[in-house]
Order: structure tokens, then C-alpha cells, then sequence
């Protein structure tokens, strides 16, 4: 007689560690190599946070002496390379990879392999960089971080005035990291011009996919003759080349050329997206379609375009020629006319609408605010007198903080608000979003508006100290009093997204009621992102679902 078999129970257990992580390093999913650009870019956004920090309790009283002149020089190098290559880059990659995809209805990025490749050579490049404060051994001894800035002028950058290899460990970091950001730029292109779902046309594009294409579209401009330069730099610190060496007959205005002709475009590479996340934002809280679609994306293309020709205007101080100067001054007015009808098309979004101050749309409204004081700036220091008078002031490093901070940062927080539900199925706390963003507000509105005074003033940037008597000590004093604040907010934030991962809110597939392709699938989405791939009719695909008597596309 057959004798009947117990199926033997196997206990049920959690992955281990090891295997969590192996899964993470080896994977070419878009949504966890997004994941992983955007908690790299958070892990060095604390790190250039705290050398910041670092910098501001030296300059709140004059003749301090926390930092040495010569610790100072390597701070302000490595918060001001690692905020724009490993902070904004990073975040605003991993957005991209992890959106783009959900949004033009598609499975994944057309490279898979090239998408991990691309985030492993920014990783390893940004390892690089801060390794030098191991292995750069430099002129003040062993191991030291670069001291050149991040720009990296010559002739600072020479071998009389940078020994040791910190400056090296500056160049091959970015170096790396560059050619990571290309081959993403170059697998984002492709995936938005070939994998869009059917009715998806570029008509009908979300706009935050049309801005990262036009951003992709820069960076492939952009970032060659930055990498070019750097090689070229390599070549004459370890073969003589003499590019920039002006007592060999090079020239160290070529190397400025080279830098600004990637520095300025890549001041709206990270700006972009930063409209981006708010074109997709302000209409879902104002109950309202985007004012003027067709008018946002031409503006969007032209301030790509014209972004590539102003290099220059980094560059009046430098002696160029009347003529050279007049048209660098014309070409910067004329980026204003595009970014302004970016300003009034999101004003008219809100004109009218049923508008819910939740925490994205408050940290957008802050951003409305902010980005207006930092194009107001803008266009004065377009003015080539004005620019002769603060060049190289503290007047400057107020604008371009409005600019990256009070421009990309707030975008960043309220794209974070709002697509936390999406990525984790956990909702953030509202309560703890809103004192974050009071808090952090008021901080850097501390921190840096007093920094227009102590510029106007005669400030001088990057300089580790000042003397007493000369109508400084209260604006310093100020802006080092913000910086508390701003951290509060910062920890508000970590506060917040550890609270709602084990305890938030369970968010469902759409809980803003929006409008675009990623809230149609679950929260967090499948590997495979879509059970079917989705067919649309208009520019809001769920509203046409949501409201099949009054769908968009009888009016498109």
C-alpha cells in the first residue's frame, strides 16, 4: 500500500545581507539604479553640508582662527565640486532614470547595462575624488583634499603652484564621473526617442520629459570640452604639454574658455530639472492643466540653446575685447525672456486654481520666490559695469546659492514629498514636511540674503578671514546664524523619511490624484513597471481614464 507523502515545511526567512546587496550592485533596474544615484547624491549632499558648515563658523567674527587658510582653500574646493558634480548631477540623474521611463509608458531604459555601467563610473569617479584625502599627498603635507577651487584656474593648477597629486585625484575623479553622465545623457535620449508607449508623441509628453531631454541633449554638448580640458591639464602636469602655462606660451584664459563653455550651460543642467519637477507639480495642486504647454517647451529649448552661447559672461573681469563683451551681455539679457515665461506660465497654472498648499506645493511656492531673486541678480550681473564692481564678491555667491539652493534644492525637497509615495508605498508626514520647510526656508533666506550686503559692500569670496572695523561683522554674523537652520531642516527631512518607512501611511497607486503615466501603476511599481503597456490619447492620460465623459483629448 502506498504510503502517503508529507510535503516537508521549509521556514520561511528574510534575505541576508549579503544577498540584499548583491542584488543592489548587480541589478540594471532603472528604478534602483535611480534609487542609488539619488541616496548617493543625499550622502554627499551632508558631506558638502557639514564642510560648508565648516566654512561659516570661520567667517562669523573676524580674525578667527577655527580653520587654517590653508584647510579652508581645500573646503571650499570640495563643497563647491561636490555640491554641483555629486549632488545636483546624481539626484537629478537618478530622478530621470527612475521617472522617465514610468512616464513615457515604457519598461526600462534602452541600455540597461550602460544605465548600471554609467552609475558605477560616477560612483567610483566621486570615491576618487575624496580619496585624495588619503592618498593626495599635498604641499602641506601627507594626504590632502584639492585646493584650486572648482573651477580650477590656471595657473593655480600648474605643477609650481599645486604639488603633490590632490589636484590629480580632482582631475581623473571628474574625469570618470564625466563619462558616466554622457553615456546616461546618451541612454536617456534614446529611451525618450524610441520607447515611448503608442499616442505618446512629443506633443504629448509630460514636461518634466521634455526637460530632461533638452537636459540630456546640454550635457551631451557640454561635458566633452570640460573632459578635453582635463586631459589637456593632465598632459601638462605630467608631460610638459604647456596648454595653460603662459611662461611657455600657452594660455590661461583658454582654460577658462574651456571651463565656463561647460560651467554655464551646466548652471541650467541642474536648474532644469528643477522646473521640471515643479511643471509637474504646481498644475496637480492647482487643479489645473499646465498654462501654455507649447510656450513651456519652446521656452525650455530655447533657454538650452541660448544656455550653450553665454559662457563668457563668467569672464568680463578677464580683458576680452568691447564686441566680445557686448555680445555675451545680449546673449545673457535674452536667456531672461525664456526663463521669465517660464515664471508667468506657472503663476498663470495657479491663477484661479483649487490650490492645495500640501508640502511639494509649498516647498514650489518657495522655489517661485527664491528662483525670482536669484534672476533678478541674474541680469545685473549680466550688466558687464555692474559685473567689473562685484565680480568675485560675496554678491555672487548669494546669487548663485538663490540659483542651485533656493532653485534646484526646494524642487528637490518637493520632488522628494511627492514621489516618496510612489517609490515606497509610504506616505511622509505633512506636519513634519511643513516645519521642515519653514525651518529650512527661514535658514537659507539667513544664511544668504544677507550675502548681497557684505558683497555690495567689498566682500571678497573665498577668503578665509576679514578684518574687524570694515562693516562686515553683522552680515557674517547672520549668515553663519542660518546655518542651524538649515541643518534642522535637513535632519527634519531624515526624520521624516525614517518615521514613514516604518510607520507612514499606506499610500495607494495615486494619492494626489495626478494626472501622468507613473501613477498608474502600483506603489512601488513592479520590476516590469506596466502589466500592459498603456495607450494614450492626451497629455493627461489618467485624467482621461478618471473622467471618460470629459476626456482631454476632445480638445487636443
Amino acid at each position: 500500500m502506498a504510503v502517503a507523502e508529507h510535503p516537508i515545511a521549509i521556514p520561511c526567512s528574510r534575505p541576508g545581507v549579503t544577498s540584499v546587496l548583491h542584488e543592489w550592485v548587480t541589478t540594471v533596474d532603472h528604478k534602483k539604479l535611480g534609487i542609488m544615484y539619488i541616496l548617493s547624491g543625499l550622502v554627499f549632499f551632508v558631506v558638502a553640508g557639514l564642510e560648508a558648515s565648516a566654512m561659516r563658523i570661520q567667517l562669523a567674527v573676524p580674525n578667527n582662527t577655527f580653520l587654517s587658510p590653508q584647510v579652508f582653500n581645500r573646503l571650499f574646493t570640495m563643497h563647491g565640486t561636490t555640491m554641483v558634480f555629486l549632488v545636483g548631477m546624481p539626484i537629478i540623474v537618478g530622478m530621470a532614470n527612475y521617472l522617465v521611463p514610468l512616464m513615457i509608458g515604457a519598461r526600462d531604459l534602452a541600455f540597461p547595462r550602460l544605465n548600471a555601467f554609467g552609475f558605477w563610473m560616477f560612483f567610483f569617479g566621486a570615491l576618487l575624488l575624496y580619496f585624495s584625502v588619503l592618498g593626495g599627498d599635498g604641499l602641506y603635507g601627507a594626504g590632502s583634499m584639492p585646493d584650486v577651487g572648482w573651477f580650477a584656474y590656471a595657473p593655480l593648477t600648474g605643477r609650481a603652484f599645486s604639488r603633490g597629486n590632490s589636484t590629480d585625484y580632482w582631475i581623473v575623479g571628474l574625469l570618470v564621473g564625466g563619462v558616466g553622465s554622457l553615456t546616461t545623457a546618451a541612454n536617456l535620449v534614446a529611451t525618450i526617442c524610441t520607447m515611448r508607449c503608442p499616442g505618446m508623441t512629443f506633443r504629448r509628453m509630460p514636461l518634466f520629459v521634455w526637460l530632461l531631454f533638452v537636459v540630456c541633449l546640454q550635457m551631451l554638448v557640454a561635458l566633452p570640452p570640460l573632459s578635453a580640458a582635463q586631459v589637456m591639464l593632465l598632459f601638462d602636469r605630467f608631460l610638459g604639454a604647456h596648454f595653460f602655462d603662459t611662461q611657455a606660451g600657452g594660455s590661461a584664459v583658454l582654460w577658462q574658455h574651456f571651463f565656463w563653455i561647460f560651467g554655464h550651460p551646466e548652471v541650467y543642467i541642474l536648474i532644469l530639472p528643477g522646473f521640471a519637477c515643479a511643471s509637474e507639480i504646481i498644475p496637480v495642486f492647482s487643479r489645473k492643466p499646465i498654462f501654455g504647454y507649447a510656450i513651456m517647451v519652446a521656452a525650455t529649448v530655447a533657454i538650452g540653446f541660448i544656455s550653450l552661447g553665454v559662457w563668457a559672461h563668467h569672464m568680463f573681469t578677464v580683458g576680452l575685447s568691447t564686441g566680445a563683451n557686448a555680445f555675451f551681455v545680449f546673449s545673457t539679457m535674452l536667456i531672461a525672456v525664456p526663463t521669465g515665461i517660464k515664471i508667468f506660465n506657472w503663476l498663470g497654472t495657479m491663477w484661479g486654481g483649487r490650490i492645495r498648499f500640501a508640502t511639494p506645493m509649498l516647498f514650489c511656492t518657495g522655489f517661485l520666490f527664491q528662483f525670482l531673486v536669484a534672476g533678478l541678480t541674474g541680469v545685473m550681473l549680466a550688466t558687464a559695469p555692474f559685473d567689473w564692481q562685484l565680480s568675485d564678491s560675496y554678491f555672487v555667491v548669494a546669487h548663485f546659492h538663490y540659483v542651485l539652493i533656493g532653485g534646484l534644492l526646494f524642487t528637490i525637497f518637493a520632488a522628494i514629498y511627492y514621489w516618496f509615495p510612489k517609490v515606497t508605498g509610504r506616505m511622509l508626514s505633512e506636519r513634519l514636511g511643513t516645519w521642515q520647510f519653514w525651518i529650512f526656508a527661514a535658514g537659507f533666506n539667513l544664511t544668504f540674503m544677507p550675502q548681497h550686503i557684505s558683497g555690495v559692500l567689498g566682500m571678497p569670496r573665498r577668503i578665509y578671514t576679514y578684518d574687524a572695523g570694515r562693516g562686515l561683522e553683522l552680515w557674517n554674523g547672520l549668515s553663519t546664524a542660518g546655518v542651524p537652520l538649515q541643518i534642522l531642516g535637513v535632519l527634519l527631512l531624515v526624520l521624516n523619511i525614517a518615521w514613514a518607512l516604518r510607520r507612514g501611511a499606506p499610500a495607494g497607486d495615486d494619492p494626489w490624484d495626478a494626472w501622468t503615466l507613473e501613477w498608474s501603476t502600483t506603489s512601488p511599481p513592479p520590476e516590469y513597471n506596466f502589466e500592459t503597456i498603456p495607450t494614450v490619447r492626451s497629455r493627461r492620460p489618467l485624467w482621461d481614464l478618471k473622467h471618460p465623459d470629459d476626456p482631454d483629448w476632445r480638445y487636443e
